[in-house]
């Protein structure tokens, strides 16, 4: 009897052991379903909050740039400029030695890479749709803090660093008075370097449309070591008419107050303007063709990369007597099939002075002829020669001469 009761009492241990068992499985049961539903809830709350992220900023990064190899093979006929002169990086017309011809040496050869590039940009868009952009770009030209005869350790220096913030730009950048898109495709770093507007500048723009309005660097650039005393920016107007297939028409209006201190005098002061018109004419198998137009007076640092002078002090006066300029280049690029391209380019550059004897030697005129042939090895891989004829004159009549024959290689990423 018992062994009975004990079996039974037993029995009723183990059964409520396996109820507490059961209850604790369904509240574990219980616990996993809560669990996976406050997951459920979780993910369905931050699926929501994403849907509503689709219109929050939206960050994108991009480097880009290229690297280059030039090769150029010059003839000058007077003296050869000093190894880490511009002339032997790039066509620079005011470099062209000019003199009787007894300086005329042998073939000169200068081989570089320090056309290359490298930038970086960031495109923002806000929840509201403003669109913001910052763009740092750098190369290693114009430096002479390096030297070829063992590493050829040329420093990096500034070309672009600015902010656009929907229709303004902040920071520097190609001058609003110069049309990048119109330059010649040219081995060389410029092209026809003489007739052309190229400049970059801090500035303020602002962009409605196919209408620029700017407020630019001021810098008097004037002979007779005089200080600049520049106090108004330089205002710049463009508009561009657009034509059928990606053709346009750009003109361009630019007002300066040119203002120095000469040493041991007073300030003086002169008004510069100018207008240039640039045209891109495209056809239908890809070739175009590329014009440019500059004139005005007191305007010379936005031409030729510094041929011009704005202007010079008057030995009499002391006036700032201004320099009037006419430039002008046209260039036809063919394209003769899908690996294959030319471009022929040809520019001009006059200038006026009132007083011919005091500027004697100053630049008076100069031209060159560019002819290249590209190949497009693979995309982005090109690979090209150019034959350049350059020459300039000075006031007094005076000029010189230079060939060069350029090969490159550049690949862009």
């Amino acid at each position: 009897m018992a062994n009975g009761i004990d079996e039974l009492a037993g029995r009723v241990s183990d059964l409520a052991l396996m109820n507490k068992l059961s209850m604790g499985e369904k509240m574990m049961r219980n616990t996993h379903r809560l669990t996976a539903s406050a997951a459920s809830l979780f993910l369905l709350a931050t699926s929501g909050i994403a849907l509503a992220d689709d219109e929050a900023p939206t960050t994108t990064y991009k480097f880009g740039g290229y690297a280059k190899f030039d090769a150029m093979f010059s003839d000058y006929s007077d003296a050869t400029p000093d190894g880490n002169a511009l002339m032997r990086q790039f066509y620079y017309a005011p470099q062209i030695p000019v003199g009787d011809g007894t300086g005329s040496s042998d073939l000169t050869a200068d081989f570089q890479a320090r056309e290359s590039r490298i930038n970086f940009r960031a495109d923002t868009t806000t929840a509201g749709g403003d669109k913001i952009t910052a763009f740092v770009e750098m190369d290693f030209f114009t430096h002479s803090d390096g030297n070829e005869v063992v590493s050829n350790s040329y420093s990096p220096r500034l070309r672009h660093a600015f902010i656009k913030y929907n229709k303004w730009t902040f920071g520097q950048t190609w001058s609003t008075f110069q049309d990048v898109s119109v330059l010649p495709e040219a081995l060389d770093f410029v092209g026809p370097a003489e007739s052309t507007t190229f400049i970059r500048q801090s500035m303020v723009r602002y962009t409605s449309g196919n209408l620029e309005l700017a407020a630019e660097n001021p810098q008097t650039f004037v002979a007779g070591g005089a200080r600049d005393l520049s106090t108004v920016p330089d205002l710049i107007a463009r508009y561009t008419f657009k034509l059928d297939g990606g053709s346009y028409v750009r003109v361009a209006g630019l007002m300066r107050s040119l203002k120095v201190g000469p040493a041991g005098g007073s300030q003086v002061d002169e008004t510069g303007f100018g207008v240039s018109a640039s045209a891109k004419f495209k056809f239908e198998n890809g070739s175009d063709l590329r014009a440019m137009v500059t004139a005005g007076d007191g305007i010379g640092r936005y031409v030729g990369l510094g041929f011009v002078l704005d202007g010079y002090l008057d030995g009499t006066t002391g006036d700032i007597e201004t320099a009037e300029t006419l430039a002008w280049f046209v260039s036809y690029r063919a394209i003769w099939n899908d690996k294959w391209r030319s471009n022929f380019m040809y520019g001009t550059n006059s200038i006026d002075y009132n007083d011919n004897l005091q500027a004697a030697t100053f630049n008076d005129n100069a031209s060159s002829f560019h002819v290249n042939l590209i190949h497009n090895v693979l995309p982005k891989l090109d690979i090209g020669a150019e034959f350049i004829f350059g020459e300039r004159e000075i006031v007094n009549g005076t000029d010189g001469d230079f060939t060069r024959f350029q090969i490159s290689a550049k690949y862009a990423f």
